[in-house]
């Protein structure tokens, strides 16, 4: 989409620090991490929430998680434990409207978030 941060991630147009990346999505380091461990993971089509998911869409949910997992396997975090997180819309905290999924770790994880 034009004019989307994240899209411009994928195409390259915006450096990141890419963490993981194959066919379907993206994973890079935030810039502003809340945790030693604070990953996006982006499908490379453009969705702004979850509430925009169509059905033909609704696997990347699930690859998206399976992504994270072994994200934080290769992070070393999966055994200690990690936070998942996706913001649906601005009073949730969305800030870019691409569907994301913040993976956290390497840190104790407070409840509740906030």
């Amino acid at each position: 989409m034009l004019g989307c941060l994240f899209c411009k991630i994928v195409q390259k147009q915006i450096p990141a620090k890419i963490v993981f990346e194959d066919d379907r999505v993206l994973a890079f380091e935030d810039v502003t991490p809340q945790a030693p461990v604070h990953i996006l993971i982006i499908p490379k089509e453009h969705i702004p929430t979850v509430n925009d998911i169509a059905g033909d869409q609704e696997e990347i949910i699930k690859y998206m998680f399976k992504a994270a997992k072994n994200i934080a396997k290769s992070k070393n975090i999966a055994s200690q434990g990690y936070r998942l997180v996706i913001n649906t819309n601005a009073e949730a905290g969305q800030s870019v409207f691409h569907l994301h999924l913040h993976l956290l770790g390497g840190r104790h994880m407070n409840w509740p978030p906030g």
